[in-house]
């Protein structure tokens, strides 16, 4: 029965999502970025009033990021709203002048540019934290040739939509179908990978058991086996949003080619390092998302904590 009536809400949601996604397309790239962004606040705000199942998981996720109820939440989760929203509508605004566009609406820090200058190709990590878009292009704008991966939004021809959008400014994007392959071969080629770690993958399909706020989440090891199979450098960086309504791209953490052979180590110390971006800039993450849906069974359970006391006894000795 909840099948039959998710497949009946997807159906009815299916010609607002097209009409969304429509305007977004045909409309944003023609806004002075002031007003498209003063459009995606709006659109935010609405959602954010309709949205009840999301702001109620929103503020569950704070509880687990905080370990409690937290002071002005209803604040954060409006603007993590917005900050979505925001990426949204930048991905669709620079499908017009998008070198230019991209250029104008953020920057990279300093650091970033010196270990995008020293190191190509690169493996660019990040989350759905600040304007994740961006960061891609701001990584091309500094020479890099840049590969993503997609999942599907929606139907086929609105996930279609939405990779030719990402597609504006000349980095490849690949559907998270098969993309192993092209992004190794990618990386072989000196192309640069852009890949975002804080979604559920399920151990079949590449993820493994991690802590990701205290929580056992299942996410992609990605970075880590494409780093040591490629022999290519890490970066862990986020896109700080900046009072004029830019994005500046800061870098968190730089790691060797070396340090990501240990795949579970490896990818635990980058969620480590997400989560503290994230306790200081809680709205600025995509809150609305169900990160912590998945439990592990007693076997995964077990393994996961086989490798924490074995990591533990290491720091003891």
């Amino acid at each position: 029965m909840r099948r039959r009536q998710k497949r009946l809400l997807r159906a009815l949601r299916r010609p607002f999502e097209w009409i969304g996604i429509g305007i977004g397309y045909v409309v944003f790239m023609f806004l002075p970025r002031r007003a498209m962004l003063a459009v995606c606040d709006l659109a935010a705000d609405v959602m954010y009033f309709f949205d009840r199942r999301g702001r109620a998981l929103a503020l569950y996720n704070l509880r687990v990021v905080y370990g409690r109820d937290v002071p002005g939440a209803v604040k954060i989760v409006r603007r993590s709203y917005r900050s979505m929203a925001r990426t949204v509508g930048h991905a669709f605004w620079t499908c017009r002048n998008a070198k230019a566009r991209a250029a104008a609406a953020g920057e990279m820090s300093e650091k970033g540019k010196t270990f995008l200058a020293a190191n190509r190709p690169a493996v660019t990590v990040s989350a759905h934290l600040g304007c994740w878009e961006i960061l891609s292009q701001l990584a091309f704008l500094e020479g890099h040739q840049m590969m993503s991966v997609a999942k599907d939004i929606g139907t086929r021809g609105m996930t279609r939509l939405l990779m030719k959008a990402r597609r504006s400014i000349g980095q490849e994007i690949v559907h998270a179908d098969g993309a192993f392959r092209p992004l190794m071969q990618g990386l072989k080629d000196g192309k640069s990978l852009g890949l975002l770690v804080d979604q559920v993958v399920k151990p079949k399909n590449g993820g493994i058991w991690v802590r990701f706020f205290g929580q056992p989440v299942p996410v992609s090891a990605a970075p880590a086996f494409f780093a040591a199979k490629g022999k290519a450098p890490v970066v862990i960086a986020w896109s700080r949003p900046l009072k004029d309504g830019r994005w500046r791209c800061e870098v968190i953490s730089v790691y060797r080619s070396e340090e990501a052979r240990d795949i579970w180590g490896f990818t635990q110390r980058c969620m480590c390092d997400l989560e503290r971006v994230i306790r200081r800039h809680p709205s600025c993450w995509v809150l609305n998302y169900n990160y912590f849906r998945k439990r592990p069974t007693a076997e995964e359970l077990a393994q996961l904590e086989s490798r924490e006391k074995k990591v533990a006894e290491g720091f003891a000795t």
